[in-house]
């Protein structure tokens, strides 16, 4: 490992984060396209909190209603849910309106980044490098557009669900023939399809911790599939994938991805917590963003943990770390759902 690549995390004290916690629900499951996974990263979570003698519970969204977690007393919320449903948004709109503050980024930030068009819009406009796309919507998934993307991406092209995760959906076309089939598959996990520019190299990942000015990126991890496919199967479910971290990249070249990084992530306005993916072009070792995630894997295979690992950060303490981090958009609580008493008492 580069000594350099590496800076020190800020101090953290265990004992007293742990003690301030309360009661912690765990979100994990849910009924996204990704619910295996995030069944996987919840049970993960949820052992290691507990045995750093954190007073934590399983919370399925899918089984139960969100208005359970005011009920029933949590004081704040992991959320180690991905996909839709979880990492868009729409669980932290209602945990706002509850009023729980919860790990990761909030409302907008974790519904851009789980859109790739938006994210790749707002990216280009702060400058930063991320392939060229193009955007099939509904009605023209197989007419005029879609005939000219190999002329105005080239051939490979990856086609992707913009709105999906762990891999699902995404096809690698070699040659027009294909473009066809991997839009289909696209379209069966959402309206819009995404063209986007193959760049051809190292494909490397880099998680973050904290917020804003103090956000840190770790170390970088370099991926190294069985001929390429680094695919959901690949991702959680074999140990055919090799994991380079350190990366054995140039300090200098890790040390730019890192900025590079750190400002994806800042852009987007997230917060807690995240995962950036990269492809670095051979011919240039140009770094590309790819997506960034911000409520990625804690499963057995995923890379947050092992950068961490990396730096010095076991398991059980990246979940302290993560988990002291929650909080909410709005800080003092304002329009939080009031119980039904309370509400009946409030009215005129």
């Amino acid at each position: 490992m580069n000594p350099a690549a590496i800076s020190p995390l800020p101090a953290f004290d265990e004992a007293a984060a742990v003690a301030g916690f309360g009661r912690v629900a765990v979100l994990f499951g849910g009924a996204s396209a990704e619910r295996e996974v995030s069944l996987m990263s919840g049970t993960g979570v949820l052992e290691a909190l507990r045995s750093r003698g954190v007073d934590a519970h399983a919370f399925d969204p899918a089984e139960r209603p969100l208005a359970d977690l005011r009920g029933e007393g949590f004081d704040r919320c992991f959320i180690a849910l991905h996909g839709r449903f979880g990492e868009d948004g729409t669980v932290q709109g209602a945990l706002e309106l509850l009023g729980i503050p919860y790990t990761g980024s909030g409302v907008m930030a974790s519904a851009i980044a789980m859109d790739k068009v938006m994210t790749k819009r707002v990216w280009n406009a702060e400058g930063l490098p991320t392939p060229r796309h193009v955007v099939l919507a509904p009605g023209s998934h197989h007419g005029a557009a879609a005939a000219g993307v190999p002329a105005a991406l080239g051939l490979p092209l990856i086609v992707k669900p913009p709105h999906e995760g762990s891999s699902i959906g995404v096809s690698k076309v070699v040659e027009a023939s294909q473009l066809r089939a991997a839009i289909d598959l696209s379209a069966r996990h959402d309206p819009d399809v995404l063209c986007e520019e193959f760049i051809a190299g190292e494909e490397v990942t880099c998680p973050v911790i904290g917020t804003g000015a103090e956000a840190q990126a770790l170390p970088v991890i370099r991926i190294a599939a069985p001929d390429g496919a680094y695919d959901y199967q690949n991702k959680y479910f074999t140990d055919d994938v090799a994991y380079h971290c350190p990366s054995g990249l140039p300090e200098a070249e890790e040390r730019e991805i890192q900025r590079i990084v750190l400002d994806a992530y800042r852009a987007l306005g997230c917060r807690g917590w995240g995962r950036a993916d990269l492809m670095i072009r051979a011919s240039d070792r140009k770094p590309f963003l790819i997506e960034i995630n911000t409520s990625p894997g804690m499963t057995g295979h995923s890379l947050v943990p092992m950068a961490a690992r990396a730096a010095g950060l076991d398991y059980p303490g990246l979940c302290l770390r993560i988990l002291a981090g929650a909080t909410l958009d709005n800080p003092r609580g304002r329009g939080r759902v009031l119980p039904a008493a309370q509400a009946a008492e409030a009215r005129p």
